[in-house]
């Protein structure tokens, strides 16, 4: 992984080309102001001003240069507004001739994520480094950056290198860099305790067994939150087989995980004063003799039984016995994160997490929070009258609903049945993915929500100083 600690330094004013930024707004006051010489250039180069375009200025000596940005808005640089300049400068040092860079910096580090990890012909492009006068902001920012590469690497390594056990590594790893306890459950033991998880993952090759990781940090007496993953590592669709192209990009069906994971790094990394619970059901849903059946009946650890009307519908089963686990040690928050349902992206599209919550004023605060780090969700209703969409005639619940109508909804109505009444939470059905690039965020494994949810988090429980 990049060591976005190498791109982003304190200014110690030391040599570095300079970025002016303009927007639109006031591109034609700042030119009227230059030489003709300069006029004539940036017109050359059919500079206006927009956002994301640039143009280079030339200086007094022959290798002196400096550069010209268009942003949106001058005054309120948002976090991708740099991103295509570090995309495409010369590698070296840069400063704005105004200001700090605040929250681009996050896009001046993510621009420069590449993932290499199978090819050897294409050497990456030396460093773009920032220079920061916002000093006590660099540290944060970098964490933002390395988790958002997180998830990033996590989803785009295929699924041969990147099953239940490799998740259970990734989570042992940042433990280790923490101090938290992991704990895995597999075999017999998951069996018995998690049928769900187990009746998944059981046709996949032993080496990628199923199991729940869990891992805990922080006092025991801070309030306790829950951080919920699905773990898919790739979703065949079990025995209700999917297409070729419905298969094609399945090893990202592990997004919530990765989400999590990367969630539970940034709270370690700044010591959020929580009780950190994070659970990831880890499995293959794979297809053999012993794979679980369409009319199947599951017990689950919560001793309710579901029909099975669809094995593509396996997230919510490996879920349900999470979330069971979670509300077990009765925390003041539940958050999950799944690539859970086609009918969310249908809904919202790709770049919108559909958000589901069980608390109006936990909705209405996560909502404010991806607005202002520009990491938006889109609240969906549970609404309860799609429950009969749901119902068995010889289980408890049917974990598919007939028809195909409201997919997203009654997804998350069957894991509200796995969650305490009592306890707030949150589900974000998010797509982890992005089919096309834009500045600072390359086609491929995206944290899609990620950002929303630390920023709740550090409104509600502050930094542990």
């Amino acid at each position: 992984m990049t060591d976005y600690s190498d791109l982003l330094k304190a200014d110690n004013q030391k040599p570095a080309r300079s970025i002016h930024l303009v927007d639109a707004k006031g591109y034609d006051a700042w030119l009227g102001d230059r030489p003709a010489a300069v006029r004539a250039l940036l017109m050359a180069q059919k500079f206006r001003g927009h956002a994301h375009e640039h143009a280079i200025l030339p200086g007094e000596k022959g290798d002196d240069w400096s550069v010209i940005a268009g942003v949106a808005v001058r005054d309120a640089l948002g976090p991708w507004c740099l991103a295509r300049l570090a995309e495409t400068l010369p590698e070296g040092s840069y400063r704005l001739t105004e200001g700090g860079p605040g929250a681009a910096a996050l896009g001046w580090l993510t621009a420069q994520y590449r993932f290499d990890r199978y090819r050897r012909d294409d050497p990456p492009a030396g460093p773009r480094i920032l220079i920061s006068a916002d000093v006590a902001r660099i540290a944060p920012t970098v964490q933002l950056a390395q988790a958002v590469a997180l998830v990033r690497d996590l989803v785009n390594t295929p699924a041969a290198d990147m099953g239940p056990p490799d998740l259970e590594a990734a989570v042992e790893k940042i433990a280790a860099a923490c101090g938290a306890v992991v704990t895995t459950t597999r075999g017999d033991a998951l069996e018995q305790g998690f049928p769900m998880i187990h009746a998944v993952g059981k046709a996949a090759d032993r080496h990628f067994a199923p199991r729940l990781i869990e891992m805990t940090w922080g006092d025991a007496a801070a309030p306790r939150i829950a951080i919920v993953g699905k773990g898919i590592c790739f979703d065949s669709g079990g025995l209700d087989i999917k297409p070729s192209s419905g298969m094609r990009i399945m090893k990202k069906d592990m997004g919530g995980a990765a989400h999590a994971i990367a969630l539970a790094q940034l709270i370690m990394a700044a010591r959020l004063p929580v009780r950190l619970h994070l659970l990831i059901p880890a499995a293959e849903n794979a297809i053999s003799g012993n794979a679980f059946r369409p009319g199947d009946i599951l017990r689950t650890r919560k001793g309710l039984s579901v029909e099975i009307g669809n094995t593509d519908a396996e997230g919510r089963l490996v879920l349900g016995d999470a979330l069971t686990r979670a509300g077990e040690e009765k925390p003041e928050l539940i958050v999950d994160f799944a690539t859970l349902t086609g009918a969310a992206r249908v809904a919202v599209g790709p770049d919108l997490p559909a958000l589901f919550a069980n608390d109006d004023a936990l909705a209405a605060d996560i909502a404010a929070a991806g607005a202002q780090v520009d990491d938006p969700t889109w609240r969906l209703p549970l609404w309860d009258g799609y429950a009969d969409m749901l119902k068995s005639d010889v289980a408890d619940i049917n974990n598919a609903g007939e028809g195909g109508f409201a997919g997203a909804i009654t997804a998350a109505l069957f894991l509200k049945r796995f969650v305490p009444d009592d306890v707030p939470w949150l589900h974000l059905d998010t797509f982890a993915w992005r089919p096309a690039p834009r500045p600072g965020r390359p086609k491929g494994g995206e944290a899609l929500g990620l950002r929303a949810v630390f920023a709740l988090l550090q409104q509600r429980y502050g930094r542990n100083g």
